[in-house]
């Protein structure tokens, strides 16, 4: 039997862990006290809530499907149906439905909802009059977009969606990699409106699942299911601080622990780690890898989860939350209602209202250096200022990812082919992880699984 070292515990490196159990003899290191990386729950007023993600892509099976494997196919639910609703001009507007990332396939429907002015309306109900050259080269989503459908579109209805999602700004992401079904279209040639019309007519069947589905107790059980089920040996507090080349195509890793060095040597190694700490292992190996890796950069982000007593709230929002454009110049970049989303989380906490607020983007630094308590304030009144005046939470926590979402640039896609190529030159080592193929968990989950196939291949 093979033997696997995984170097990460986070959801990519446990999906790779448990793709291999009964096929290898498999060690994790997690150099933080637990597994589960960006998928936690906390607590807050004695309630359970998730602090990085709260939900799993359901219109791509891969991380519901791991879910169903690790005995939590019970505890997987569906979020209370809302439209997404977006806080711009001074009041909540719901985005009508028949959209992909913004992009609207029923302009008319954008009338009298205020999201666009009259005339930004009618600049993206003239898009499928202009005339559309194929795309044969990865540009920017702002580049492209703002000149099918306008900038006022691109500022309102598209950037609020990609900052949920990367944290980035549209005019730095790739088209390609980050609106790959928009990319898709484009590089076919001719307008969009009409080609997102018909994808939409030949796509999912009316009986269609929800596009994202949460689980009872917080995803953050998720991980924690997974490292159970792989039957791997995990360790955590264990910092991988080196990696070496051995005979016979075989690794050693050395780490640090709480009780100081370790040394493990094994068959392969599995890297599922962060686009910079990958690159500071791979450093002596493969400088190519090295440099691409360290070339992605990172947003960070923060969240901040507040639980308010329903009895002495002022006000209550409806609605599943809202997301913000950055042209509007606020703070927040979009919020959650987590007892109106979870149903759970309603019944496990009646007399509590829990939501949060999610801050930073690409290039907020400054803003994500205030302490907790300025961030707490700068919530509180915004929220106050789009949805009403609640009064003061029972409790608010701050919850920090530095350099938490790559972010990808124009030729990600590229850079992504560029990396594999490198370290394919490396027998019995393997990358996965949010750099690659999709920040979303469900993405994750897949590049683990086939990081972990790819160590099993002769």
């Amino acid at each position: 039997m093979r033997s696997v070292i995984v170097i990460g515990g986070g959801i990519s490196g446990l999906a790779a862990a448990w793709q291999l159990r009964g096929q290898a003899d498999v060690t994790v290191l997690e150099s933080h006290g637990k597994v589960g990386g960006k998928l936690r729950t906390g607590t807050i007023a004695g309630i359970t809530v998730d602090e990085g993600a709260e939900s799993l892509m359901a219109l791509r099976p891969e991380a519901v499907e791991l879910a169903a494997a690790v005995g939590l196919g019970d505890a997987l639910c569906d979020p209370a149906k809302a439209p997404i609703t977006i806080w711009t001009g001074g009041a909540l507007r719901p985005l009508p439905a028949g959209h992909v990332m913004g992009v609207p396939t029923d302009p008319s429907a954008l009338i009298g909802t205020g999201l666009l002015s009259p005339p930004g309306v009618a600049r993206v109900a003239a898009e499928e009059n202009l005339p559309a050259a194929p795309l044969t080269e990865d540009c920017s989503v702002s580049d492209y977009l703002s000149a099918r459908f306008g900038q006022e579109a691109v500022d309102r209805l598209v950037e609020p969606l990609l900052g949920g999602v990367y944290a980035g700004r549209a005019e730095r992401l790739s088209l390609r990699a980050a609106m790959p079904r928009i990319a898709a279209l484009a590089e076919q040639g001719g307008p969009l409106l009409p080609a997102l019309r018909r994808m939409r007519a030949a796509g999912a069947p009316r009986s269609a699942p929800v596009a994202v589905q949460g689980v009872v107790g917080g995803t953050g059980r998720f991980p924690l299911a997974v490292a159970e089920a792989c039957g791997a040996r995990i360790l955590t507090g264990t910092t991988a601080r080196s990696l070496q080349r051995l005979p016979g195509d075989r690794w050693r890793v050395q780490a640090m622990t709480g009780d100081g060095a370790l040394t493990i040597e094994a068959d392969a190694v599995i890297l599922a780690l962060p686009a910079f700490a990958a690159a500071e292992l791979l450093r002596p190996h493969s400088p190519p890898a090295e440099a691409e890796l360290s070339a992605i950069p990172h947003a960070s982000t923060a969240v901040i989860t507040m639980a308010f007593s329903r009895a002495q709230a002022h006000f209550l929002p409806e609605g599943n939350g809202f997301l913000v454009p950055p042209v509007d110049g606020h703070t927040l970049k979009a919020a959650s209602f987590l007892s109106n989303k979870w149903s759970w989380l309603r019944s496990a906490a009646p007399d509590t209202f829990v939501l949060r607020a999610s801050i930073g983007r690409i290039g907020e630094d400054e803003l994500l250096s205030r302490p907790d308590r300025h961030l707490v304030r700068s919530a509180i009144g915004e929220l106050h200022r789009a949805v009403g005046p609640m009064g003061e939470p029972l409790a608010a926590r701050v919850t920090r990812w530095e350099r938490g979402l790559p972010q990808y640039g124009v030729g990600h896609r590229d850079r992504v082919r560029r990396i594999r190529e490198a370290t394919a030159k490396l027998p019995g080592l393997a990358l996965c992880g949010a750099a690659y193929e999709g920040v979303g968990v469900a993405a994750c989950v897949a590049t683990g699984r086939a990081a972990a196939k790819a160590t099993l291949s002769p």
